[in-house]
């Protein structure tokens, strides 16, 4: 919907404008304040959603944009700076992400973001000799769900239409009610006369600051040192992606959010060499069944059974990787002619040297699991994947979530995400292994 009308831009910003339609097309800073410091959220940039640092998440939708000409992670904190440089290499775009220590007197929970921005900039400015930006962008770690669209829209605002300052808005129809019984003996409406109740269509329209990303022309910037002045352009950006993360619920919330929001990341048969398995979890349910003379049995999928021969067929190494010493495993593995190492304590370094036997690159290593004893092989492998059913810090840690729970055809699913859809087209039914 159309924003309502703001201010015109202010001379110096049309005259900006001006110099650089004449001229070279404008340089736009991004840049990303992430202390390592935070009371809601322990190491709160770090953490992951979607399996990547929220750090990461930003500085990729930043190196995204087709507006941003560089970027810079203003940090404190030297884990931050390396989770910001290896995801701008995994992009190839190592050159055009600066990581900028940030001095002690701006990174207390009193130091203002604007404090931060205009540091960055100081220090980007001596990077680049003396040559400025002219546009600045304040990029938050804490919105996961941020776009390059987001970030193509207000630096465009700024740089290319004329407005001062920018910032994500969503659409918002709700009527604000505050707690006024201190002052004034009731609480009221603050958007809307509560003895009148419109029609959502006969409303006039509100945006809520997303608190996502923020654009300023930098001389503006500089001049107020705040993130808005003279004209600032309102981006409507999807309702449904706006989330801040300040405490735990918010980024349990993110996490379940991340496999609905995130574009699909998931691999084909040109990303992965080889497919190691856990077993627990992953191709049963987790559950165990114990007849009275002490034997198990656990229920499987045929439905993974079709998909591991199809992986074994197109000439896909293949293992499972257990902790668990039980019969059962080395009985499935048999029937479904796949290798098996069980027992594993370290299943790490079990998978690491199982990598180094077979010539495999760990970096093309899809590996799947459901609990947290198989977090050290979702450091090593390139394709950690989680079952649906798997435990929150595993689903975190993920790459790539099944929309199947372990043991209900999961393994089938990741078979037809690189063999192709034709491994979907019956129903499977459930089986039962007995121990040998």
């Amino acid at each position: 919907m159309t924003p309502p009308p703001a201010p015109l831009p202010s001379p110096a910003a049309q005259a900006t404008r001006a110099a650089q339609a004449a001229h070279a097309a404008p340089t736009v800073l991004a840049v990303i304040p992430a202390r390592g410091g935070s009371k809601g959220v322990p190491a709160k940039n770090l953490a992951q959603v979607g399996g990547v640092p929220l750090v990461a998440r930003a500085v990729r939708a930043c190196l995204a944009s087709a507006e941003v000409t560089d970027v810079v992670v203003t940090t404190d904190d030297p884990d931050i700076a390396e989770a910001a440089r290896a995801a701008a290499d995994a992009l190839g775009e190592s050159g055009r992400l600066h990581c900028v220590a940030r001095p002690a007197a701006i990174a207390g929970d009193t130091a203002t973001s604007e404090a931060a921005v205009l540091h960055a900039l100081d220090a980007y400015e001596a990077l680049r000799h003396g040559h400025t930006a002219d546009v600045v962008l304040l990029v938050q770690c804490t919105s996961p769900f941020l776009t390059r669209e987001d970030i193509d829209g207000v630096a465009r605002a700024v740089a290319r239409d004329g407005a001062d300052t920018a910032v994500t808005v969503a659409p918002f129809h709700g009527f604000l009610w505050r707690d006024g019984s201190a002052v004034e003996d009731d609480t009221y409406g603050v958007n809307h006369d509560k003895a009148v109740r419109p029609r959502r269509q006969d409303r006039p329209q509100d945006f809520l600051e997303t608190g996502a990303a923020y654009a300023m022309d930098v001389t503006g910037f500089r001049t107020h040192r705040h993130r808005f002045f003279g004209h600032t352009a309102l981006v409507p950006t999807d309702p449904a992606r706006v989330l801040e993360i300040d405490d735990p619920h918010d980024l349990a919330r993110a996490r379940a959010l991340a496999p609905l929001l995130d574009p699909s990341p998931l691999p084909t048969r040109a990303d992965v060499d080889a497919v190691v398995l856990d077993f627990d979890g992953t191709q049963t349910d987790d559950r165990v069944l114990i007849d009275s003379d002490g034997r198990e049995t656990v229920a499987v999928h045929r439905g993974d059974g079709l998909g591991i021969a199809a992986l074994r067929k197109a000439g896909v190494p293949l293992l499972i990787l257990s902790t668990e010493r039980n019969p059962v495993v080395a009985a499935r593995a048999h029937k479904l002619r796949v290798p098996v190492l069980h027992g594993i304590d370290r299943k790490d370094l079990a998978l690491k040297q199982w990598c180094e036997e077979q010539s495999v690159d760990p970096g093309r290593v899809l590996y799947v699991g459901n609990d947290v004893n198989d977090l050290p092989c979702f450091g090593l492998a390139g394709w950690p994947v989680a079952v649906a059913s798997a435990h929150d810090s595993v689903r975190a840690a993920a790459r790539a979530v099944t929309t199947t729970p372990g043991g209900s055809g999961a393994v089938r699913e990741i078979a037809a995400w690189l063999l192709g859809p034709t491994l979907t087209d019956s129903e499977p039914t459930p089986a039962t292994t007995p121990t040998q």
